[in-house]
């Protein structure tokens, strides 16, 4: 189950303040603010994709992510290599490093990383 770009930017908010009410998530939009009752159907839908759950506090709910940011991301990552480069992570690091505008610092890094998960490999 994917969420929409709507909900993705929503969803950003509730990661980053980790849980909230809607007041909270309200506050994290820039002006002009949608309306409490879109971001309550954005909230539903999102509660209905298991996305999303909340806890009750004085006829309040505390909105709280059921989905870490790094499992959601991660997943669309193996979604994009397997539909757009043949399920091959190497044809993917191939575009990657060479059609993004990366500077010579930001390739190093990432030649690092590579690194140490080789040595992790490795042992």
């Amino acid at each position: 189950m994917q969420l929409t770009s709507t909900e993705e930017q929503l969803m950003q908010y509730l990661w980053s303040i980790k849980k909230g009410f809607m007041k909270d998530l309200l506050e994290c939009f820039p002006e002009p603010k949608p309306a409490s009752t879109t971001v309550a159907t954005l909230l539903k839908r999102m509660i209905d994709k298991k996305f999303v759950d909340y806890i009750l506090i004085a006829n309040n709910r505390e909105y709280f992510p059921l989905v870490k940011k790094d499992a959601y991301f991660s997943k669309h990552v193996n979604g994009l290599i397997k539909n757009f480069f043949n399920d091959s992570a190497s044809q993917f690091a191939s575009f990657f490093t060479t059609q993004t505008d990366l500077s010579e610092s930001e390739l190093k890094e990432l030649q690092q990383i590579i690194d140490v998960q080789l040595k992790k490999k490795q042992q």
